[in-house]
């Protein structure tokens, strides 16, 4: 398989994954600026849509949007246990907080990466985004991980998404609970490879 990323981007989600499920693949960097692969190909031919992430299967498939490729990802590799069993009420808690993070959160940073919004309309962003992240911290209350003490393809979308705020104002150290979610989740040995081979860290 292949997954086309940009680094520290929404694509981080799905490459933790890939790591933590122990799936063998092949990173690609894709530039979301250029639309540019390394080789010159035009990223648009591999995406129409022009965004990260993109899941290519070795029968020469293509998946896109984080929240289903995460999930493909986990249930290759059950015994990973990154998402409930399909079927089960677990899974659809789990597909409650992909929704709300890809809606509420991921596209909540939207206006504050686009150098066409104004000055004027970015503290509303941020208040809005704040605002749901408390929510976020109070769910957080006495649980390891979003769904208990089991860690899913949820809490990787929710670690990316949530450090996206120290680059445009959007304050989370006053959230004990997702400070401590931040933490332990960075702590896990596939988030260390996956950020290090995305050169978020110094390996």
């Amino acid at each position: 398989m292949k997954l086309y990323y940009s680094p520290g981007a929404c694509s981080l989600s799905p490459h933790i994954a890939l790591r933590e499920a122990g799936l063998a693949f092949e990173l690609v960097l894709a530039s979301t600026k250029t639309k540019k692969l390394k080789d010159g190909t035009d990223f648009n031919t591999i995406n129409s849509k022009g965004s990260v992430p993109v899941l290519e299967l070795d029968n020469g498939e293509r998946l896109t949007e984080g929240p289903a490729i995460v999930q493909y990802i986990a249930d290759l590799a059950p015994a990973s246990n990154l998402a409930p069993a399909n079927g089960t009420f677990a899974r659809y808690r789990l597909q409650e907080w992909l929704n709300f993070i890809t809606s509420e959160l991921h596209k909540g940073f939207s206006p504050l990466f686009n150098p066409a919004t104004t000055e004027e309309y970015k503290p509303q962003v941020r208040a809005k985004l704040a605002e749901r992240f408390a929510w976020v911290d109070a769910q957080l209350e006495g649980k390891t991980y979003l769904l208990g003490e089991q860690f899913t393809v949820a809490d990787a979308y929710l670690f990316v998404v949530s450090n996206w705020g120290q680059y445009v104002g959007v304050e989370v150290a006053g959230y004990p609970n997702l400070v401590a979610f931040r933490a332990r989740v960075a702590a896990r040995p596939a988030v260390v490879e996956a950020m290090t081979a995305e050169g978020l860290l110094r390996g």
